[in-house]
């Protein structure tokens, strides 16, 4: 598969300890972003930071390390991006989506053999 010129990067912003049917929320995500064919999901973990309650999570030593927050990107065409948010509406109680457009230089696939 091949994704140049304008896309639309998905950011899904949770924490990590936001759960759907007792396993991560973010595993959910990844798995139904693939479900639906989507170009690629990346989950990454902040060592730092808060929401919308103002409460300080982080990594530091002798520092709470619960509930950091996470990220899950997702990059592709805008119609496919907006084609899978309702499947978000469902899964996200509580949290940040944010959509911004993006140029992709090259995303190369594995080819089949």
């Amino acid at each position: 598969m091949r994704l140049a010129g304008h896309a639309l990067r998905l950011t899904v912003h949770v924490g990590e300890d936001d759960v759907w049917h007792h396993k991560p929320l973010y595993h959910e995500i990844v798995r139904r972003a693939r479900d639906a064919g989507l170009a690629g999901a990346s989950v990454l973990r902040g060592v730092e930071g808060y929401g919308a309650g103002s409460l300080i999570h982080t990594t530091r030593f002798l520092s709470l390390s619960e509930d950091l927050p996470v990220m899950i990107v997702i990059i592709d065409e805008e119609d496919r991006i907006r084609a899978f948010l309702p499947q978000l509406d469902e899964l996200i109680g509580e949290g940040l989506v944010t959509l911004d457009e993006v140029e992709v230089i090259r995303y190369t696939g594995r080819t089949e053999e």
